[in-house]
């Protein structure tokens, strides 16, 4: 568990090249594949925070930033007190070389949509149950709240 209280308030970023969707694995708990993402904590502003942590977790610097969803999630955090978050997700466009931050991501890449519905299916079984939670961390899918927003920007 993080020493910081949770602030219910995070930024998702969507970076894509030709290859894919750029994804982190993480670290930490939630575990699964996502976005690079972050709370805004002393930011104040979702774009801020949106590009510091971009930078923090996979190196890359943010040319332009687009709000393209945003909405209230229920989904577990780490943090004291988090089980629901108030998101914004934007698309990013970056500059830099990729270099991921191994306190955060086992590994960071771009995911074609293809790989990408095929961790929403390992997400799928998680969610139903009929995958355990080892498993789940052994192999993980899609971290769930990211599951659901890619379901709503129609990316699964």
């Amino acid at each position: 568990m993080s020493d910081k209280e949770c602030d219910h308030t995070s930024v998702g970023m969507l970076v894509e090249k030709d290859e894919g969707i750029l994804l982190i694995e993480r670290v930490k708990k939630p575990f699964g594949f996502a976005l690079p993402a972050g709370h805004v904590d002393e930011d104040k502003e979702y774009d801020k925070a949106a590009a510091r942590e971009l930078k923090e977790e996979v190196g890359l610097d943010a040319k332009h930033l687009e709000l393209i969803a945003e909405g209230r999630k229920e989904n577990p955090c780490r943090r004291e007190g988090g089980s629901w978050h108030y998101w914004k997700i934007y698309r990013v466009l970056t500059q830099g070389e990729l270099l991921p931050n191994t306190d955060e991501a086992k590994e960071a890449r771009w995911y074609p949509r293809n790989a990408i519905k095929k961790l929403a299916k390992i997400t799928e079984a998680y969610i139903a149950g009929t995958i355990s939670e080892e498993q789940w961390k052994a192999s993980p899918g899609l971290e769930p709240v990211m599951y659901e927003w890619f379901k709503k920007l129609a990316i699964i």
